[in-house]
């Protein structure tokens, strides 16, 4: 696939969304997989995302974030967050368990609490000439069936709106 330039960014690899069956075990889910190439540096992307008690600031629908404890576990930390969403009439708090692999440039989250029935995802930077390439993918299920086929609707604008949000940031902290 040939690059695409957008805001200055190169989008390239892949990037798809989809609603539907998964696996036998988990079916009617949502995913995204997305890789972009950034202007920045590997380091300085996973520190963006690692940095959840900051997502308030700058990431659409977020409208709180608590660390509830982290922990150091020698080749990864583990912090559990609970982030506060709000979009209209919708407001939840979930609960996820981050295990940031700082070695690996590499973020995954697991799903503990809250609205959602299944929720993984993962961040994983690595450097290249001029400056790194981060994939972003995740996948989930809400309990609610009402809410998971408004998240099959609006899901891959909202994706976007998030992922780009994240360059913002990069954009405003990095330059």
């Amino acid at each position: 696939m040939a690059p695409k330039w957008t805001k200055g960014l190169i989008f390239y690899l892949h990037s798809t969304t989809s609603v539907g069956e998964v696996t036998a075990e988990r079916t009617n889910m949502t995913t995204h997989s997305e890789t972009k190439f950034l202007p920045y540096s590997a380091e300085q992307m996973y520190a963006l995302v690692a940095d959840v008690k900051s997502y308030p600031k700058f990431l659409p629908w977020t409208a709180a974030a608590r660390i509830r404890s982290t922990v150091d576990h020698g080749d990864h930390v583990e912090m559990l967050a609970d982030l506060v969403v709000s979009f209209k009439v919708f407001r939840e708090t979930f609960g996820s368990r981050v295990l940031l692999r700082v070695d690996e440039k590499r973020i995954d989250t697991t799903y503990l609490d809250g609205p959602f029935k299944y929720m993984e995802s993962c961040w994983q930077f690595s450097d290249t000439e001029g400056g790194c390439n981060v994939s972003f993918d995740v996948d989930f299920e809400f309990k609610n069936r009402l809410l998971q086929g408004a998240a099959g609707i609006f899901f891959y604008e909202a994706m976007q709106r998030i992922v780009r949000s994240f360059e913002d940031r990069a954009k405003v902290l990095y330059g």
